[in-house]
């Protein structure tokens, strides 16, 4: 099965087939991809998780397609249908739309119009009128008893006859996606469903090359003909359709030698016409709107990830002890106080805000707890009455114990409410309401952002585009590889992590998360990687698969803090005792690392990319691949819409990028968009920005905003 197919998938990927061929079998072996990209480089010419995610993603459609190959020959073999030709044309198919193209004419038959006109024989006549190019059609049905149903019901056959041409569909189908021209109007008549907020009012009468429609039109469009407020077309000019079906279709069916008489050709424009409106376009047309559907999806899942990525990698704060407020005005500012691994401590509810503003007694209450439980940092949610709270408690505040002033961090709070309500939080904090999880859910996303948000149904964080409109199975595949590689791109504590987080690391399935966390609570903390064989349920694979992309911080080895895979301890000790050192001398020391001679260690298993890798980990022991955290304010002046005015430069901090354009955060309660025509380069999600405000609709609640140029 590699072997076949590694060939196609070097085609479709431009990738080598050597890496393909390797990949291909460490799938079929049970390794997972981020597996193979740290700790197989060797064998597959470092590809990266990416490219691997590729070749993955291919081969599945190639099988897909293969079987359903293999499902027409075998048809066409038990009816007695299969021919040499045909069976080579089948096997040369490279797509299921030439595939399916080919089996049409030998498809079993639903009873159609042509069905019909068999059955009242006129086939004959229709292949009569075919064979005969140069005889008038009429005449040739004179000699019937019914002329006028005769030549109709031949038409009819031939018309199926055409619409079956694999040739006149291929040529059909590139012109529907070269010059097809997607199209909406506003349904009418007493069905007409309402539109009450005008959501689809620029698509009333709109149309656009298809090809060039972005995603994000695309994906508006059709749920707008899925609510039935929109008829939506996706179809070429007629004419040019018509000139295709006459090169391509009628003159391979047709015999003729001579120019044909008027009666014919007045014929045979009336069944290609009707062969192109009733048989080919509908189906060709369903084809371009599904293929620019699942092109929209594929580019909006792709949006979702990225910003899925750069929402998960985000700094983390660290582990720090801290202040968490959930805010709200009626029924007061939720306060949690966490420990530096993020346990609760303690909890109780303030009100500074309005109706009952009792700012004094809040300020003295949230003083008094930074100073009882050695507070470092106070994290706010950035939901109703977040700018509010955080005003409030950057007065309060003041300084800390050590005379150093306590950040007050704005922390986005989206998801935090499903969290609270889910059973994960319930099983966390069984005697905690609601208001207290969401609470210690700001505080922990601000430690460590990726350990507290792979709690979280990824599609429920809100950063992507039309979310509810794409395949949710697709959807959620592309995210589960996104949450699992940021998981395996930091590495997890095993004696920290929760099981939810554990359970997104390479090779363990949650089964194997619960396990890892139950052993722990029953044994006590793990001092060493292999101690994990023992838990049940990890065997030799799952342990090869994990081990490598799971921390033990303090253990009783030097290098299980490492990225580095215990299969590699060998030769690492082999590499210490060359340096003349202990395996504990060398994380950290950049004299003994720098004077490791790479190429003396390659063999036929480990290369300079994995050697170059040991090197990296021992040069920076544990190394988090995230950015440092920087502390980021809102301009202090603006709390609401009603403080903006067209001109102002803020600061601002991007949630959301779309096709269409970048969401900025500039602490209003209302993200300021920021078109897609005026960004140069590439924002991502969590990136701060200076911005202009362009526009401000008080009335519709939106924001226009530019990228601030420097000067």
């Amino acid at each position: 099965m590699t072997a076949d197919l590694t060939s196609p998938i070097a085609l479709h990927t431009q990738l080598p087939a050597s890496g393909i061929t390797a990949v291909l079998q460490l799938l079929e072996e049970g390794a997972t991809i981020p597996f193979i990209a740290r700790y197989r480089k060797e064998r597959t010419g470092s590809l990266d998780e990416e490219q691997i995610e590729r070749i993955r993603d291919v081969a599945v459609q190639l099988t897909a397609l293969n079987k359903r190959r293999d499902s027409i020959l075998a048809s066409l073999r038990e009816r007695e249908l299969l021919t040499a030709e045909l069976e080579r044309a089948l096997t040369a198919a490279g797509t299921m739309a030439e595939l399916e193209d080919l089996y049409l004419p030998h498809r079993p038959r639903r009873r159609t119009r042509a069905q019909v006109a068999r059955e009242a024989g006129y086939e004959p006549l229709a292949e009569k009128i075919l064979a005969r190019g140069d005889d008038d059609p009429y005449q040739l049905a004179a000699t019937q008893p019914d002329p006028a149903g005769a030549l109709a019901g031949a038409g009819d056959i031939i018309a199926e006859k055409l619409s079956e041409v694999a040739a006149l569909r291929g040529a059909l189908r590139e012109l529907f996606r070269r010059r097809g021209v997607l199209s909406s109007a506003r349904t009418t008549g007493k069905s007409a469903p309402e539109d009450p907020t005008e959501t689809y009012r620029d698509y009333y009468e709109w149309s656009e090359l298809a090809r060039r429609a972005p995603s994000h039109r695309v994906l508006a469009v059709l749920r707008g003909g899925r609510e039935k407020i929109l008829s939506v077309h996706a179809l070429p000019d007629e004419e040019a359709a018509m000139e295709e079906v006459y090169r391509s279709g009628v003159a391979a069916l047709e015999v003729r030698t001579g120019p044909p008489p008027a009666g014919r050709r007045r014929f045979m424009e009336a069944v290609a016409r009707d062969a192109y409106r009733r048989l080919l376009a509908p189906s060709l047309e369903t084809e371009l709107i599904h293929e620019l559907r699942t092109q929209a999806e594929e580019t909006a899942a792709a949006i979702f990830s990225r910003n899925l990525r750069d929402l998960l990698m985000a700094p983390p704060l660290g582990q720090v002890p801290l202040l968490a407020v959930d805010p709200g005005f009626r029924t007061g500012c939720k306060v949690v106080c966490l420990d530096a691994q993020g346990s609760l401590l303690h909890h109780t509810t303030i009100y500074p805000l309005p109706p009952r503003e009792e700012t004094t007694k809040a300020a003295e209450t949230v003083r008094h707890l930074i100073s009882t439980w050695g507070l470092k940092a106070v994290a706010v949610g950035n939901g109703t009455g977040g700018r509010e709270a955080e005003g409030f408690l950057i007065d309060a505040v003041a300084e800390g114990a050590d005379g150093t002033r306590i950040p007050v961090i704005m922390v986005n709070e989206a998801g935090a409410s499903v969290y609270s309500a889910s059973k994960v939080a319930r099983l966390e904090f069984p005697d905690q309401d609601v208001t207290v999880r969401g609470a210690i859910s700001i505080g922990r996303r601000l430690m460590d952002p990726l350990a507290e948000l792979v709690k979280i149904d990824p599609a429920a964080i809100g950063v992507g585009q039309y979310q509810h409109d794409l395949d949710q199975k697709l959807l959620a595949g592309r995210l589960a590889d996104t949450v699992r590689s940021c998981v395996n791109a930091v590495g997890a504590e095993v004696n920290t992590a929760s099981a939810e987080l554990l359970q997104y690391v390479s090779g363990l399935s949650a089964a194997n998360a619960r396990a890892i966390v139950g052993y722990r609570e029953k044994h006590g903390p793990y001092r060493n990687r292999n101690t994990l064989s023992s838990v049940p349920g990890i065997g030799a694979v799952t342990f090869q698969q994990a081990a490598g992309f799971l921390r033990v911080r303090g253990g009783e080895h030097p290098l299980d803090s490492s990225g580095i895979h215990p299969e590699r301890y060998p030769l690492v000790e082999q590499i210490a005792a060359d340096l003349g050192a202990a395996v504990g001398d060398l994380p950290g020391n950049h004299g003994l690392c720098g004077a490791i001679e790479l190429r003396r260690y390659c063999t036929d298993e480990v290369g300079i990319p994995t050697l170059e890798d040991i090197r990296a980990e021992l040069l920076r022991p544990g190394r988090d691949p995230r950015e440092s955290f920087e502390l980021f304010t809102f301009d202090e002046n603006v709390h609401t819409i009603d403080d903006l005015t067209v001109g102002m430069i803020l600061p601002g901090r991007v949630t959301n990028v779309t096709a269409f354009g970048a969401f900025v955060d500039v602490g209003v309660h209302r993200d300021g968009l920021v078109h897609v025509s005026k960004i140069e380069g590439a924002l991502r999600v969590q990136q701060t920005v200076r911005v202009h405000v362009l526009d401000v609709d008080r009335v519709r609640n939106r924001i226009s905003l530019d990228l601030a140029r420097d000067g």
